[in-house]
């Protein structure tokens, strides 16, 4: 499966994975200050482990940072 991640397209050795299960792929130790939408729609947390996502899918994943 290809998604499109941040405007770079990742290959993944699945037919179909959940928003929960790509976001502990791509950030294995955090799962605080992430937000997540897909195509243009915010996904709540709650709803990561049920939102499946497509090939067709443009996945925005936004992570906060400290600084000043």
């Amino acid at each position: 499966m290809e998604l499109k991640i941040n405007n770079q397209y990742k290959q993944f050795d699945r037919e179909s994975i959940s928003a929960q299960a790509l976001l502990d792929l791509e950030f294995p130790d955090r799962q605080n200050g992430i937000a997540l939408a897909v195509n243009n729609t915010v996904i709540p947390k709650t709803n990561w482990e049920t939102t499946l996502l497509n090939e067709t899918d443009d996945i925005l994943i936004i992570t906060a940072t400290q600084g000043g």
